[in-house]
């Protein structure tokens, strides 16, 4: 286990660097500040190969983050742990500070997704963040699937992932992202949005970097070409990989896709590290039908096995 951090500490849950777009807000809230009780969430957890079965060995968890334990529910992949992150505050708030540790040790096989959408709130004063830091460790099968990000009118949110993967390991990391609450017609409503994307090897080499920044009102809006062009939901799977050719990886997302009723695009990732494709759709049940295609594709090119039915009703 890594060294014991004062996980409560500012420089543990706030970001190293914050983009301008979102420092611009920063302020002291006249409601609960940064820090105060209930406003910091932390999630620490580690996994281990235990025989045929990877154990939760090490877990830390302060509200408003919480787990379900971890259960073993997928026929194909019996040993897999399943792990469903929660929120118990219902979502996201000004002057939050969220941190997600997550370490797989060697041979170990995780699934990680979130209970729900998670939805940002409005926000009048300062703004809220996330830093979720994934290691997969040699011989590692990861996954990190959480469901849509909601932005609400006025929301400010910065989220922050770094994946540090093993060359022998195997990390597939998405991320959903919509105009808004478009039933209450709160499309791209939100003051801004942005995020930064890491991928790492152990030693810290720099593979790729994805990056989003989304501030409406400051841009002259966000829904031309090259962002959500026109369209209401953007998604995004990212797989690092050596189990077989990056080419072929996203030969597979690509062909996963033909047919389904939304814009794509798949490439290689930089050092043919693995594969990525992005989403781009009007409706969301077809995102995710999208998503989880091309998912479902990953899983039988490197493991032989489809992908499981994460049911959350």
């Amino acid at each position: 286990m890594p060294a014991v951090r004062d996980r409560l500490a500012p420089d543990h849950y706030e970001p190293v660097r914050l983009p301008p777009e979102l420092s611009a807000f920063s302020g002291t809230p006249e409601t609960l500040g940064p820090g105060s009780p209930a406003k910091v969430g932390i999630l620490d957890l580690g996994f281990a190969r235990r025989g045929e079965r990877t154990e939760l060995v090490e877990r830390y968890q302060k509200s408003p983050l919480e787990i379900m334990r971890p259960l073993h529910v997928d026929p194909a992949l019996p040993g897999m742990a399943c792990v469903y992150v929660m929120a118990t505050g219902g979502g996201i708030a000004q002057a939050d500070r969220y941190r997600q540790d997550l370490r797989c040790g060697p041979g170990t096989q995780v699934l990680l997704t979130t209970q729900a959408a998670t939805k940002v709130y409005r926000m009048e004063q300062d703004y809220a963040t996330q830093l979720v830091r994934l290691t997969a460790a040699e011989g590692a099968y990861v996954e990190y699937l959480p469901d849509p990000l909601i932005p609400f009118r006025g929301a400010r949110f910065h989220q922050s992932v770094r994946l540090t993967v093993d060359e022998d390991a195997t990390a597939v990391y998405g991320e959903t992202v919509t105009a808004g609450r478009l039933a209450r017609g709160e499309r791209h409503a939100y003051a801004v949005l942005t995020g930064d994307l890491e991928i790492r090897r152990p030693d810290g080499t720099l593979l790729a970097v994805d990056t989003l920044r989304l501030a409406p009102g400051r841009h002259g809006g966000v829904d031309g070409p090259g962002v959500f062009a026109g369209h209401d939901h953007v998604a995004s799977l990212f797989v690092v990989s050596g189990r077989c050719p990056a080419a072929r990886i996203a030969d597979a997302l690509h062909e996963s896709l033909t047919g389904h009723e939304v814009l794509h695009g798949a490439s290689v990732l930089p050092d043919d590290c693995g594969a990525w494709v992005r989403v781009l759709g009007h409706e969301e049940p077809r995102v995710t039908g999208a998503v989880r295609a091309a998912w479902d594709a990953v899983r039988r090119l490197l493991t032989g096995h489809p992908a499981p039915d994460l049911r959350k009703a």
